[in-house]
């Protein structure tokens, strides 16, 4: 099933913007945005979105499905409206990742990569996603839940069920859906980029801490990184005349 007239308009409008970012002749450059495009408007890279692309960039529908399976951002089937990724790496899984895993499965009745019957959740685990200042963490379409438990996993859970409103604890005041940030990633903002912040406490603790005690970074002497040591200069004077000797 092909796009709708409508449908493929967009898509057209909104390719010529994402190629226009690169240089003449480097069209295949605009590959990944490219799929956050099509995931945006399919919910995972569909059979349709690849044929768009590979006439869009010219490119062989095999190299656009190598690179679409390679990256774990881009879906091979539907997603829900919300994609739910639970970390279960080191550190989040013996602070509790292992056990939010265990009740959101449960609660939503699926496993790992497998989305809600109405269409809403897809589960999955994840690995790190350099928030192990927060562990627990939970994401919902990319965005941080920090220091999640068992219960308010659970509460979360329930209010996408609900069609209430989550609450990210960084970024965006609301989470959006799957499609909604798949667009923003293809580079089209929403309007939402400095509503919260991009760090917390955990974070911005070291700096805090540098600030009250006044203490600043060393100032690099360029001078003395640039100039050659003595051992260096040694060395050197050694391996040319061994170069010599050889000749």
């Amino acid at each position: 099933m092909s796009y709708t007239p409508d449908t493929l308009a967009r898509l057209q409008a909104d390719a010529a913007q994402i190629i226009a970012r690169y240089p003449d002749g480097h069209s295949r450059s605009a590959l990944l945005p490219m799929l956050h495009l099509i995931q945006s408007v399919d919910g995972y890279v569909s059979p349709n979105g690849i044929d768009f692309i590979a006439a869009t960039l010219d490119l062989p529908r095999a190299e656009i499905s190598a690179v679409a399976t390679f990256y774990t951002q881009y879906k091979r089937h539907p997603t829900g409206d919300y994609l739910v990724g639970v970390c279960t790496n080191a550190l989040c899984a013996v602070m509790g990742g292992d056990e939010i895993w265990e009740k959101v499965s449960e609660k939503v009745g699926v496993g790992s990569d497998e989305t809600s019957e109405d269409g809403k959740i897809t589960l999955e685990r994840i690995e790190c996603n350099a928030a192990c200042d927060y562990a627990p963490v939970v994401m919902v379409n990319w965005e941080f839940f920090d220091n999640q438990s068992p219960e308010s996993a659970l509460e979360m859970i329930e209010d996408i069920q609900a069609g209430r409103d989550i609450h990210p604890t960084r970024g965006p005041i609301v989470a959006p859906t799957f499609k909604e940030n798949e667009r923003v990633l293809a580079g089209f903002l929403d309007g939402h980029e400095n509503e919260g912040p991009s760090a917390g406490p955990a974070t911005l603790l070291g700096r805090e801490i540098a600030a009250k005690n006044g203490w600043t970074e060393p100032v690099a002497d360029k001078a003395a990184d640039q100039a050659p040591t003595k051992a260096t200069k040694a060395s050197t004077k050694a391996s040319n005349k061994k170069g010599v000797k050889a000749k």
